[in-house]
């Protein structure tokens, strides 16, 4: 299913929050979507591989890494997992790490930017919280579509 966001906020444009233009596309799905599931952490992982393990059924997990350019939340490891797993997509608030093998695999992967170095793992962070980044709020449940042209949310489903 090909996602264009432009449309969506043109037909139900009182149904749609748009995320602050921040994020760069690293996946190799260039438009994604689906309902959400959260996470807010910070430069800890271990909640995404956690996540990642799950059967995604469609879903896009939403990080909120607190903006760390200091660390990579997710790499390809992970990005494979979301793949073998069924999820739409990975939406990061922070750093994600092997770019280019992420480029070749069926995922959306957005984040802010790349970074070589990996997290620490402590088993730190929430699951299925809201957290607000880009001047919306993210809530479990809620749905998230991106493209090119940038990422909106919606309490319902679009599509």
């Amino acid at each position: 299913m090909e996602i264009q966001t432009a449309d969506l906020c043109d037909a139900f444009d009182d149904k749609v929050s748009v995320v602050a233009p921040m994020f760069r596309g690293y996946g190799g799905r260039s438009s994604f979507g689906g309902p959400i599931s959260t996470l807010k952490l910070f430069e800890d992982n271990s909640l995404v591989r956690q996540a990642l393990e799950t059967r995604g059924e469609g879903r896009v997990l939403v990080i909120d890494g607190g903006g760390s350019m200091r660390c990579a939340l997710v790499g390809d490891q992970l990005a494979r997992l979301g793949v073998d797993n069924g999820w739409a997509g990975i939406i990061v608030n922070g750093c994600i790490r092997d770019a280019k093998a992420i480029g070749a695999m069926d995922i959306g992967v957005f984040a802010l930017g790349t970074h070589p170095r990996k997290t620490v793992k402590r088993n730190v962070g929430e699951t299925d919280v809201p957290v607000t980044f880009g001047g919306v709020t993210f809530r479990s449940g809620q749905y998230v579509y991106a493209d090119e042209d940038g990422v909106i949310l919606s309490a319902t489903a679009l599509l």
